[in-house]
């Protein structure tokens, strides 16, 4: 049987836990579509990959001033 997990597709739960941040920051980051999900009836899950997308995407670079 294909699973979810099988598929790559994460939870919102496992999104902030992943991120380090708040549930409700992760559903927020989902609802405005920063992190792209996929609508399985009315629930949302995030592709692994899109969510490496939004790391990547969301990359700093420190650049110390003199």
């Amino acid at each position: 049987t294909f699973t979810h997990q099988q598929a790559g597709l994460i939870k919102a739960t496992d999104v902030a836990t992943i991120l380090n941040i708040s549930r409700a920051m992760a559903y927020r980051l989902m609802q405005q579509g920063a992190i792209r999900t996929v609508c399985i009836g009315t629930a949302r899950r995030v592709r692994s990959e899109d969510l490496q997308s939004y790391i990547e995407d969301n990359l700093t670079s420190h650049i110390t001033e003199q």
